[in-house]
């Protein structure tokens, strides 16, 4: 039997730290990352945009004309700590962006719509 994936527990002790004023653990950090971005693509399928959270990880969603090569028309790439506080809705889509936190170009790039992925 494989062991239980450590993301949900991760995105809540990131959660629990990041409102309380502190940085998560780093391997903390990069589970939540990775847990919260499967559950986008798990909710949003699809490959015409790549979201990037460096250096952690990166996904392709949403439905749409698939990318095949070279750079995808629709990107969104943020750092881990905002990415958790969007995908657990402790950030606005819209404010991210408007505050630098978040770039996105191309446009099936706003996916205010499937935020929060975690409500936990």
């Amino acid at each position: 039997m494989s062991p239980v994936h450590p993301g949900p527990a991760a995105v809540a002790a990131s959660v629990q730290a990041l409102d309380a004023g502190q940085e998560p653990a780093r391997e903390l950090l990069r589970d939540a990352v990775r847990w919260l971005l499967s559950e986008l693509s798990s909710r949003a399928p699809g490959r015409s945009v790549e979201v990037r959270v460096p250096p952690y990880g990166a996904i392709q969603c949403v439905a749409g004309p698939r990318h095949t090569r070279g750079t995808p028309p629709n990107v969104i790439e943020t750092d881990p700590v905002t990415w958790v506080r969007l995908a657990t809705g402790r950030l606005e889509w819209s404010r991210a962006l408007a505050e630098g936190r978040a770039a996105a170009s191309g446009i099936r790039t706003d996916i205010s719509e499937l935020l929060p992925v975690w409500t936990g």
